[in-house]
């Protein structure tokens, strides 16, 4: 637990604690930069953390029809959590795998 502390206390920084491009674009989101996390997300097409990421963000901006495609391309059925529970879960599972 305590990477996800050291994680979570991240956030109060100007930049990402890692190069791992979904724990970055999770980052980015827990700091709700939208725009940030996207192009990461979007620009790592194929990897299933970051797809899911992808539709955790289309989710939130209210674009439930493209979050539903990235969650089938991720492999990971739709959330039914809220936005932040979502991001908790995605922390913890990407972070403890």
């Amino acid at each position: 637990m305590a990477e996800i502390d050291n994680f979570l206390k991240s956030l109060q920084g100007e930049t990402p604690p890692t190069q791992d491009p979904a724990i970055a674009a999770l980052w980015w989101g827990g700091k709700r930069k939208w725009e940030q996390a996207h192009a990461i997300a979007q620009d790592h097409e194929g990897d299933r953390r970051c797809d899911r990421i992808h539709a955790w963000l289309h989710r939130q901006e209210g674009d439930l029809g493209n979050a539903r495609y990235w969650y089938r391309r991720s492999g990971h059925a739709p959330s039914t959590a809220t936005l932040e529970e979502e991001w908790h879960e995605m922390v913890e599972a990407f972070l403890m795998r």
